[in-house]
């Protein structure tokens, strides 16, 4: 399905800049028919993922052929996408229940088939509230609660 050999960075152990998050990635669809009694919650096909690399160049949620394809998500279709080997064709997967230190949400997803790094993009960062602190090498949460928010409605 794609044309060009990714290039992904060695980064050396305490790199400035980079940021790494742990993330737990669920097949929604399989968490919605558990919910709902049609499936046990053992049958929902879940993966927590280290050191999945933070990257504000993306814009989504990445995830490797393998992981999509454990996880059983469902595809949407088709996409181009631009990377550092040019443009390539992948698919989307829809249904991806994200989770991040205590914040989750739904996802489309894109899959990767060169590289086997999950990547973190801007807009479920930026959904969940969660923004990488670079100097210190970590995902920040912003705040949410009944004193100040992450959320906007101008």
């Amino acid at each position: 399905m794609q044309t060009g050999k990714l290039n992904i960075p060695f980064f050396e152990k305490n790199q400035m800049g980079k940021v790494t998050a742990t993330v737990t990635v669920t097949n929604n669809i399989d968490k919605i028919l558990a919910e709902r009694g049609f499936i046990s919650s053992e049958e929902v096909r879940s993966i927590t993922l280290e050191n999945v690399l933070v990257d504000t160049g993306a814009t989504t949620l990445s995830l490797p052929t393998a992981i999509a394809e454990k996880l059983g998500l469902a595809v949407k279709g088709e996409t181009s996408v631009k990377t550092s080997a040019g443009l390539i064709k992948t698919r989307i997967f829809r249904e991806t229940h994200l989770e991040i230190s205590g914040r989750s949400s739904t996802f489309d997803c894109i899959e990767l088939t060169e590289i086997d790094i999950p990547l973190l993009g801007v807009l479920p960062m930026e959904a969940l509230g969660i923004e990488p602190d670079l100097r210190n090498q970590c995902l920040r949460l912003l705040p949410m609660d009944e004193d100040d928010t992450y959320f906007y409605a101008m």
